[in-house]
């Protein structure tokens, strides 16, 4: 059998077990298996099992059950409505303010608490019915928070880019420092652009009203309840990137923060922690599973010289790299709209990877322009998983109810901040330095 086809086999037998409900982990190594045996026989299945276990032995994945336990603790302490409450009082003033405040909590929100699902469900439950309740159009508001809660996919300290660097080698330390800078540029293009349209159009985001404002008294008041996690995340950020702490120890610290912030505030109870640490338990096992298939999927796929083709096609594409890597962000745009984040980087992060490589591209470059791609791709329609997961959601929460939101509204709401992602990419692609400036700044 030719490496061609059976590349193409290996990838519709995988997909094809994604399509009928399998779990990513059992189609990606049942898969592996199968063409192990059938490439190499019995006698070398123990190659899958060296593969597999040296993936866990990668001391950074210590670091992802401890933001996520982290996140936990702070999510299920009520901290997060905490910051919303704080957001509010101080912004409610300002023409499409509760707005732009709801990209700044997501953004600071998402990036404690890891993951996705979880992100999406409480900038909504905590986010979506005051913005409507508030007067804001519905387009614009979940818009806001949709794309406000994929933020925390790209913005430090994510679990995300953790299983990206795990998985194709790349620098914890430096992929947090390269997607730094293109993750508040998106804050700060969804915030330009809510603060332009409001301006044009009040009645879109309004202020509120005089007599329901809070005074000074009040404002610093509620900042007494933000100012110890936001003190916990900064403590974290500033650690990893002058370099004191590694990804792995600044999550340690995280946790130790979470449990105290949570003990201070009177919130830390057996019921919350419990339902944190089993969470935690089932995300942790769910990644361990998925880190085993793919080493066993990627060493396959490499040992019956696949990558060797892929990097030879990229190579025989007319108009040198840069086609290639275009071609790649439109791959990435159509696998995020039926693939979760982690799958995509599983499968597709090692192999576009080993051919940018080949190419000669900054692999830190195209790092960060993955982890964007695939935020524009959780927002492009018809498929796009952060629309289904805003879809769920919504219907949990019964204060939505009145209001009406269909998939065509969340469709609709989706448009502009698709072009603002769809921006932002092009940005990183001009502009290289957007990815590298940082790392190559403080990490000598």
């Amino acid at each position: 059998m030719s490496v061609e086809l059976a590349s193409l086999l290996l990838f519709v037998c995988t997909f094809a077990l994604l399509a009928v409900g399998v779990p990513i982990a059992f189609a990606l190594g049942g898969v592996a298996v199968v063409f192990a045996i059938a490439f190499w026989g019995f006698d070398h299945l123990n190659v899958l099992a060296i593969a597999g276990f040296s993936t866990l032995q990668n001391v950074n994945l210590v670091a992802i059950p401890l933001f996520v336990l982290m996140g936990w603790i702070l999510y299920k302490s009520g901290i997060a409505d905490d910051l919303y409450e704080a957001m509010y009082v101080w912004v409610g003033g300002v023409k499409g303010g509760l707005a732009m405040g709801t990209i700044v909590i997501s953004a600071l929100f998402g990036a404690i608490c890891g993951d996705l699902l979880a992100a999406v469900f409480t900038i909504t439950t905590i986010s979506l019915a005051p913005l409507l309740k508030r007067g804001y159009d519905k387009h614009l508001a979940i818009g806001a928070v949709m794309a406000g809660a994929l933020l925390g996919l790209i913005i430090p300290p994510s679990i995300i880019i953790i299983i990206f660097s795990s998985v194709t080698g790349e620098s914890v330390g430096r992929m947090y420092l390269g997607c730094f800078a293109p993750g508040f540029l998106l804050a700060a293009l969804y915030m330009l652009y809510i603060g332009v349209r409001c301006h044009l159009r009040p009645a879109m985001g309004p202020t509120a009203p005089p007599e329901t404002r809070a005074g000074w008294g009040i404002k610093f008041a509620k900042l007494r309840g933000v100012i110890m996690p936001l003190a916990l995340l900064l403590s974290m950020l500033v650690g990893i990137y002058s370099g004191a702490v590694t990804p792995m120890e600044a999550s340690a610290v995280g946790v130790a923060g979470a449990f105290i912030c949570a003990a201070i505030k009177r919130r830390l109870s057996l019921k919350v922690v419990w339902e944190a640490v089993s969470m935690t338990l089932r995300i942790a096992c769910m990644i361990g599973w998925l880190f085993l298939a793919i080493a066993c999927f990627t060493a396959v796929y490499a040992g019956m010289g696949a990558l060797d083709l892929a990097r030879n096609i990229a190579a025989a594409v007319p108009g040198g790299g840069l086609p290639v890597i275009i071609i790649m962000q439109f791959a990435l745009v159509i696998f995020g709209m039926f693939m979760d984040d982690v799958a995509i980087i599983m499968i597709f992060g090692p192999i576009f990877l080993s051919v940018v490589k080949s190419l000669g591209f900054d692999t830190l470059w195209y790092g960060v322009l993955f982890m964007v791609n695939i935020q524009l791709a959780f927002l492009t329609p018809p498929y796009g998983f952060g629309l289904f997961a805003m879809r769920a959601v919504i219907p949990t929460i019964p204060e939505l109810k009145p209001f009406n939101i269909s998939m065509g509204d969340i469709y609709r709401a989706a448009v502009p901040f698709i072009g603002l992602q769809a921006l932002a990419l092009a940005l990183i692609i001009i502009f290289q330095p957007l990815a590298t400036f940082l790392p190559s700044l403080l990490i000598r």
